[in-house]
């Protein structure tokens, strides 16, 4: 147990050290998720001429939250992966004694601790310039969204890095992401509430993990009311739905690498 301590800690520091290094392109990727704050503006014009059952300071502060999500969910690991097996870089991960996905997850939260200080900047500003939405999240709202955004991480990674395995196949994988990242972009919560959705459409869009990646952690975090059991049971669900693919066609996939790219 000491060891795999010393090993988690050892990747974290390092991948943290590395991200550090790139910290000028860091305040890039943070504005480049700025989207959130973008559509805040579309839909409090929008709330101020129409009904939608939320108030323009509830626009405000949920996207504001969704922008939060966003920093804590952002993933890229399809185009790593994808690069290490089309040039064959992948052979030197496999020498090593432990999966190379987690060289992945290290980097993911090496960065996630990075861009901090970016994001808490950013939102100190918003809160600057629109007062009428500060608001104190209650402490168990705060370690319920801690959990829900750790598993909106979790299942957004696994979903991106199942993707990256069809690398073996393909060396475009990336486009199954970009064709996934349109349902994502409009079903998850990022262009507009599920709230303001009609009745069917949020019915079934509920079904997908699109609005746990974003909708729901970030309705949590602002007081929005969401249903729990059925968002947490869905959750697990496709996270343990896309890990278990994951690790499927990844010994599949093995089968293919020939060391000199799939």
């Amino acid at each position: 147990m000491r060891r795999i301590i010393r090993t988690i800690l050892t990747f974290l520091s390092v991948y943290y050290a590395y991200m550090v290094e790139y910290r000028a392109e860091l305040i890039l990727w943070v504005l480049a998720g700025s989207l959130p704050i973008i559509m805040m503006g579309v839909w409090i014009q929008a709330a101020q001429r129409g009904q939608f059952g939320l108030t323009p300071v509830d626009f405000a502060r949920y996207f504001l939250a969704v922008f939060i999500v966003r920093q804590f969910t952002v993933v890229w690991v399809i185009w790593e992966v994808e690069k290490e097996v089309v040039e064959g870089k992948l052979s030197n991960r496999l020498l090593q004694p432990i999966d190379p996905v987690w060289h992945h997850v290290a980097a993911h939260l090496g960065e996630r601790a990075a861009r901090m200080p970016f994001s808490l900047l950013l939102v100190g500003l918003f809160f600057i310039l629109y007062p009428q939405a500060i608001w104190i999240p209650s402490l168990g709202n705060i370690l319920l969204f801690a959990l829900v955004v750790t598993l909106a991480f979790i299942l957004r990674f696994a979903i991106q890095h199942t993707f990256s395995i069809f690398s073996f196949w393909t060396e475009r994988a990336n486009a199954i992401e970009n064709f996934w990242f349109l349902f994502y972009l409009f079903l998850s919560g990022m262009i507009a509430p599920l709230d303001v959705f009609p009745e069917p459409i949020r019915t079934v869009v509920l079904f997908t993990p699109f609005p746990y990646l974003i909708d729901f952690p970030a309705s949590i975090l602002v007081g929005i009311p969401v249903d729990l059991t059925r968002g947490f049971l869905a959750m697990l669900g496709w996270i343990l739905l896309f890990l278990g693919l994951n690790r499927w066609l990844w010994r599949r996939g093995l089968r293919r690498y020939s060391g000199m790219g799939a």
